[in-house]
């Protein structure tokens, strides 16, 4: 019985498209992307662009952090009127705090989505082109293998085609 479960588990294995590929190739494509010069030059303008938002949520967080200080020190000192407008203060500007860097994630989120979805067929045309001009039979994403031999990662080669585009 042990004998023939282990026979039928070498056939189906050996009866999978994965034994019959002749060339296999591996393919990095968050990383192909992410080193493309055109990621580069996006990243930049998108630190730019959100450049002012990101210095108004430092001056958010020093504030709030400046305004739990002042509690936490000269509490003890305060009234109970300077206490209770001490912590207003501060969790106004610990929720404008969460607001704009939540605002600022969102923003961010969606630019480089925006960036993914125009850089997808580009990346997609040069995956197709490679895969015709070199026969592969088969292309792994890099992240779903654990060892591969020279030559079979083509995330440097798709890099250097999409910087050609």
């Amino acid at each position: 019985m042990k004998l023939l479960k282990v026979f039928s588990i070498a056939l189906v294995l050996l009866s999978s498209p994965w034994a019959l590929a002749e060339k296999i190739a591996v393919l990095g494509v968050q990383e192909a992307l992410l080193a493309s010069n055109e990621a580069k030059s996006f990243k930049e303008s998108l630190d730019k662009e959100l450049k002012a938002d990101e210095k108004r949520l430092v001056e958010l967080e020093k504030q709030a952090k400046t305004l739990r200080e002042k509690a936490q020190k000269e509490g003890a000192n305060m009234s109970q009127e300077q206490r209770q407008q001490t912590r207003l203060q501060f969790q106004k500007a610990f929720d404008e705090y969460q607001r704009t860097g939540q605002m600022l994630q969102q923003k961010r989120i969606e630019k480089e989505q925006e960036f993914i979805s125009k850089m997808r067929p580009k990346l997609d045309e040069v995956i197709r082109k490679l895969i015709e001009k070199n026969g592969y039979d088969i292309v792994v994403a890099k992240q779903a293998t654990v060892f591969t031999a020279k030559g079979v990662d083509i995330t440097k080669t798709v890099v250097e085609m999409l910087n050609k585009q």
